[in-house]
């Protein structure tokens, strides 16, 4: 049986987006929810990138965490 690692990492490259951890700082920086607003409504998702993070989350998939962790990570102080 094959375990696969779900860190943040791994979420930026099933999202397509460069996973090193310079890019996934970069990515955060420059990316930033408002206080309400759902992360997957963002401006800045491509269609397929927006689909993956609903599904994901409709389906309690294993991504759940990670996904909640980069929620965080984009919301402004």
């Amino acid at each position: 049986m094959e375990v696969f690692n779900h860190n943040l990492e791994n979420l930026f490259q099933q999202l397509g987006l460069p996973s090193d951890r310079e890019a996934i700082s970069s990515f955060i920086a420059d990316h930033h929810l408002e206080s309400g607003e759902n992360l997957t409504s963002a401006a800045f998702w491509s269609a397929s990138q927006k689909q993956f993070l609903e599904e994901a989350r409709l389906q309690d998939a294993d991504w759940v965490e990670q996904i909640d962790t980069l929620d965080t990570l984009l919301r402004k102080d």
